[in-house]
């Protein structure tokens, strides 16, 4: 592996002795927890206010709802973009720019007084959603291994203290002051978090390189806009409105022409592949199920409580009881985040995601039966957000472990994103129920057998996602040749992706061929020579890759790539960069093709996949030998072209991940194909 052009490597910020003290990494904790507190805030500070905004700003009720809508909007668009942007030029920095977002939209937000504007404001506000995914990610490149768990559990509790401590400081305030002292005090928040994140959190240089991808953020943001509209609106618009079917549709096309461009760029917005790795996907599609039972169990918990006492269900609680009754949730679920991460620590993050999914539902299940009091409905609905708590703390933990190191914002972006789909329809659901399922002699007051409904949905719901998370690998534990009370074992500290040392170090390079073109969608893994693991990366269109290490060192280093052989070798890395690897043997479908058991020279041959599509037209030599590239596993159809009789043959071959030899006789059409052994070839 040459090393042409040495370059420096680049060591973590936080590599200080103050950071490796509790105090550091408690402030770091801390400020992002509280920027995860103010995400929260953006989204239930105006809830109180919603029926009265039509008269204070001269609109419609369903323009008022907009307020809502854009939040939810910009921040599922916002997110993903802002986490890649934060994979490549800097996490710290995104957590600014978010929080200037949130600064800007209250400000104007503080001076407006017509509808408009106030819905751009909230817009800028709901951008600060990109905090969480952000904050998890500085966590992973900052704490020690032994606090990261903690961290990210707290930062996922602070979203329901956030949810909790919103509806009633917002009542207070508009009670006692203008509508507008509720933008200046997110506002206010938004700055002091800015100063903290300043002087507290610093910044990593764990980065990926390369060129934004402006074409698939433009698409993916099209698609959400579209769906998340329809979703939001179809309650005022109706579910099989011409416009709402439209814009489902609409996202759906989109979406499909989104995906295969993703798939073709060396540098995506999102990383399809790593997101389709099965640990990733299950996860995904488990947090919108657990995002869908989280929000319908706050929703129904805060509007049952309101509901007049006629209704026979409900116990006429004003707003900011209503907070009140809520507030010992969030404080529960920042009280379980340590216990969380002791729980992931000593079961594993795919156990405590199914235990937390099962915990939401068996709180569901007690909320059909338990509702006679406010006390009971407390208690259930504590017992959802328990579960959520733990179901919350492993996502993160999961997604971490399964992408690479440099790719930890934009992997847990995804994730959010995905969960604030779910929450999202959990709120359509909820809405469409009560409206559907109204009392007669109370049009705009629900039954309590829609809430009974919800809640079953919600164990469903829950249910389900803990049956995807049973399906999540396991990891392998690597056996420690001694345990330390009190230690991190090295297998956990594999599993959250946290270095061992506190100079992490990224070193990059470039795959190529023998004649130095780039081979794109390469894998590189990195190992200790022990066999740990330390991070892998995909190479982008031009070749390149980007690593991080806990440390300079000598560590295995493993390359493999569709239709080559695999290489290895025991390196020294984080004094330099690696500058070049050369796959230099490529893997071949090789044969001979006979006439009646004779050479049949100079014909043509053209693979295709069995699917139809075009891989390869290559021409055999003189003695009826032939190469063609080992294309990636699968079934394809070879065919054989004579142009001098007009003679062809085709015959199905199942293609493997080693080289294979196939020979073909046009006459009797008797293929013998003969796999070559595996082969691995060293790295220099």
């Amino acid at each position: 592996m040459p090393r042409s052009t040495p370059t420096t490597p680049t060591t973590r910020p936080d590599a200080t002795p103050e950071v490796a003290k509790g105090v550091a990494t408690g402030l770091i904790i801390t400020v992002l927890g509280l920027c995860g507190t103010l995400v929260s805030l953006q989204q239930t500070l105006v809830l109180p206010l919603l029926p009265d905004f039509p008269e204070i700003l001269d609109t419609t009720t369903d323009n008022a709802s907009w307020l809502i809508t854009i939040t939810l909007l910009t921040g599922a668009v916002g997110t993903p973009i802002v986490s890649r942007l934060a994979d490549m030029f800097g996490k710290r920095l995104m957590l600014l720019v978010c929080l200037g977002s949130v600064i800007v939209g209250s400000a104007l937000g503080a001076v407006s007084e017509t509808l408009v504007p106030v819905i751009i404001a909230r817009g800028l506000t709901g951008i600060g959603t990109a905090l969480v995914p952000v904050g998890i990610s500085i966590m992973r490149d900052h704490l020690p291994s032994e606090k990261v768990g903690s961290g990210v559990a707290l930062m996922s509790a602070t979203l329901g203290i956030g949810g909790a401590v919103g509806m009633p400081v917002a009542g207070v305030i508009y009670q006692n002051f203008d509508w507008q002292m509720l933008f200046l005090v997110s506002g206010g928040f938004a700055v002091l978090m800015f100063v903290l994140v300043l002087v507290v959190v610093p910044e990593s240089t764990v980065r990926t390189r390369g060129r934004f991808d402006y074409v698939g953020a433009l698409l993916l943001s099209a698609a959400l806009t579209s769906f998340l509209l329809a979703v939001s609106k179809a309650g005022s618009w109706g579910w099989f409105d011409r416009l709402t079917i439209s814009l489902v549709i609409l996202a759906a096309l989109i979406l499909a022409a989104w995906v295969p461009w993703e798939l073709r760029q060396g540098q995506p917005l999102v990383d399809i592949r790593t997101s389709m790795r099965r640990t990733v996907l299950l996860t995904n599609a488990a947090s919108i199920l657990i995002g869908l039972a989280m929000f319908a169990n706050f929703l129904t918990s805060a509007q049952q409580v309101q509901m007049p006492p006629e209704t026979g269900y409900g116990f006429g609680l004003s707003v900011i009881e209503t907070g009140l009754v809520l507030l010992p949730q969030g404080i529960l679920m920042v009280a379980m985040s340590p216990v969380a991460a002791w729980l992931i620590r000593i079961y594993g993050p795919r156990a405590m995601l199914m235990a937390g999914a099962i915990t939401i539902a068996v709180g569901f299940v007690l909320r059909a039966f338990l509702h006679s009091s406010v006390l009971e409905v407390m208690i259930a609905a504590g017992i959802s957000s328990l579960g959520t708590a733990l179901a919350f703390a492993a996502m993160p933990t999961l997604i971490m472990r399964s992408v690479p190191i440099t790719e930890t914002a934009s992997a847990n972006g995804l994730n959010t994103l995905l969960r604030a789909l779910g929450t999202s329809s959990a709120s359509a659901l909820v809405a469409a129920l009560f409206a559907a399922m109204a009392m007669d002699d109370m049009p705009t007051v629900p039954r309590f057998e829609a809430y009974q409904l919800i809640f079953w949905i919600g164990a469903a719901a829950a249910l389900l996602g803990a049956l995807i998370a049973a399906f999540i690998v396991r990891p392998q534990r690597v056996a420690a040749e001694a345990e330390v009370p009190g230690q991190v074992h090295a297998a956990e500290r594999h599993e959250l992706k946290q270095p061992e040392a506190e100079n992490e170090v990224v070193v990059g390079g470039v795959i190529t061929d023998e004649s130095d073109r780039p081979i794109r969608q390469a894998v590189v893994t990195v190992l200790q020579p022990d066999g740990r693991h330390v991070d892998w990366g995909r190479t982008d269109n031009m070749g390149r890759y980007t690593l991080a290490l806990p440390q300079s060192g000598r560590y295995l280093v493993v390359v493999s790539a569709d239709g080559w052989g695999p290489m290895s070798g025991l390196e020294d890395l984080g004094d330099a960069d690696l500058d070049q690897i050369r796959m230099n043997r490529r893997l071949l479908l090789t044969g001979h093709i006979t006439d009646d058991g004779e050479p049949l020279g100079d014909v043509m041959l053209s693979l295709i996949r069995h699917s139809g599509e075009y891989v390869a037209t290559k021409h055999a030599d003189a003695d009826g030998g032939y190469e063609i590239g080992l294309p990636p596993p699968g079934r394809y159809v070879l065919t054989v072209v004579d142009h001098a009789t007009g003679r062809t043959r085709s015959r199905a071959v199942q293609i493997g991940s080693t080289s294979s030899t196939l020979d073909l006789d046009i006459v009797t059409g008797i293929p013998r194909t003969r796999p070559r052994p595996t082969e691995t070839t060293p790295v220099r």
